[in-house]
């Protein structure tokens, strides 16, 4: 069941905006990557700058003011807000009574460390939340030329540039024996190791993105992710829109405790053990990583 949209908006002129800056978003972060001049006005230099939680980049900032300035462009009459990594690292969610039903949290640039390896695992995330939870997301990962759409009571699918829809399955492994883990290539840690060596599945493979990594749990190239926080958490930015695009597809995001994830707190983290999935085992993979987490201890 769709339950609509904030008062003044439809959902096709919606998604044709999304559709627009979300492929404006990817040729930007194209030409920077090989080291064209970017479009829309953007500087060429791709300067980098260390940060706590990783290196920040041109490209970053430049798809941040992008999708900013392109979503308070098309949409300024609308009422909701706009929460976006590069705009808002490192503060709380100033909650007020004031805080809209309506909030977008947006990742310009998901995989840093990826698009500067040249690996193509990264992705641009935008999600809309409605009173903190998901409602729509989007994932699109310029390199292959994916838009992930996922929108509550509607569903997920996925499209090319020109807009041809591309069918795409979850896999048929369902035996916990055979199921395969996708983990990430840069954020690892001594428990994380400990949880892929002991849940005893039929393989992983090493991925960039979350956004990359959920893409390959719904064409069937892998069926499970689990994020453990170690030195440093993920934060909305990095989970809301793959979360968006799996759960509307039909697959299962949660922590291992089988909670759902929180948006309506503090701050931006999202802490704690995260277990995505194509779902068909998902509460048997989350009683074992629950087990064995306590085991670690």
């Amino acid at each position: 069941m769709f339950f609509g949209l904030p008062n003044g908006l439809q959902l096709d002129d919606l998604l044709e905006r999304l559709r627009y800056l979300s492929w404006g978003a990817a040729e930007i972060l194209l030409a920077y990557e090989d080291g064209s001049q970017p479009p829309y006005g953007f500087s060429k230099s791709l300067e980098i700058l260390e940060q706590p939680d990783g290196p920040v980049t041109a490209a970053d900032l430049s798809v941040n003011d992008w999708l900013v300035n392109g979503l308070k462009k098309y949409f300024e009459n609308i009422n909701w807000q706009i929460f976006s990594e590069e705009s808002v690292k490192n503060k709380p969610f100033e909650k007020s009574k004031n805080l809209s039903e309506w909030i977008w949290i947006l990742d310009p640039l998901d995989g840093t460390k990826d698009f500067l390896s040249g690996s193509g695992d990264y992705a641009v995330h935008l999600c809309l939340l409605r009173r903190n939870s998901p409602f729509l997301g989007v994932v699109l990962i310029p390199k292959r030329e994916e838009m992930w759409i996922g929108i509550e009571g509607i569903g997920s699918w996925r499209e090319n540039k020109s807009g041809k829809k591309i069918d795409f399955s979850f896999s048929s492994r369902r035996n916990c024996e055979n199921l395969i883990l996708v983990s990430s290539r840069n954020h690892r840690n001594e428990k994380l190791d400990y949880l892929v060596d002991n849940l005893s599945l039929g393989g992983s493979m090493k991925v960039g993105s979350v956004g990359c990594k959920i893409a390959s749990i719904l064409k069937g190239e892998a069926d499970i992710y689990i994020s453990l926080s170690g030195k440093t958490s993920p934060k909305d930015w990095d989970m809301a829109a793959p979360e968006a695009v799996l759960k509307f597809a039909g697959g299962s995001f949660s922590h291992e405790d089988i909670s759902p994830l929180n948006y309506d707190k503090d701050d931006f983290l999202q802490s704690g053990c995260i277990v995505a999935s194509h779902g068909y085992s998902h509460k048997t993979i989350c009683t074992k990583v629950n087990y064995l987490l306590n085991k670690y201890k």
